[in-house]
């Protein structure tokens, strides 16, 4: 599938696959600029680029494992989604919940991409059948 980008800045980086794209389900989102992370506090990051997805797709914006393991700076709104009809530039919510400020550079891995497909629903007022489960929810299955 192709899917229209633009670099609203000259020094943005595209998104890319580290290992391929028949081995990465994400694709890496570099940072445009320099950040600083104060530990507790959400900032967005720019990436400099801005894409044009096909109806019926969606772009999730993801934490990246290592960042979260060894610096605690993670996503808090995971997935982010970025809708078809968006035409903005993609930024990324960072936040630290580490001890001690992190700092970004321009050029980092911040986030990774992945492009899913959807589906739209109708609602259908009516009770709902029964199952096994039921309304148990919250560790309902034990541990």
């Amino acid at each position: 599938m192709r899917v229209r980008i633009q670099k609203l800045d000259s020094g943005a980086f595209l998104p890319e696959y580290a290992h391929g794209p028949h081995e990465d389900a994400g694709m890496d989102l570099r940072a445009l600029a320099d950040a600083s992370l104060e530990p507790g506090v959400a900032r967005t990051v720019p990436t400099g680029i801005a894409i044009e997805l096909p109806p019926g797709f969606e772009a999730q914006v993801r934490p990246r494992s290592g960042l979260a393991l060894r610096h605690s700076i993670t996503l808090p709104n995971a997935p982010a989604t970025i809708d078809p009809g968006y035409r903005g530039e993609i930024k990324v919510i960072l936040l630290n919940l580490g001890r001690e400020a992190y700092a970004v550079k321009r050029g980092d891995k911040i986030a990774q991409l992945v492009i899913a497909r959807y589906e739209q629903v109708e609602w259908e007022e009516g009770e709902l059948n029964s199952t096994r489960r039921g309304s148990g929810g919250f560790g309902s299955s034990g541990r």
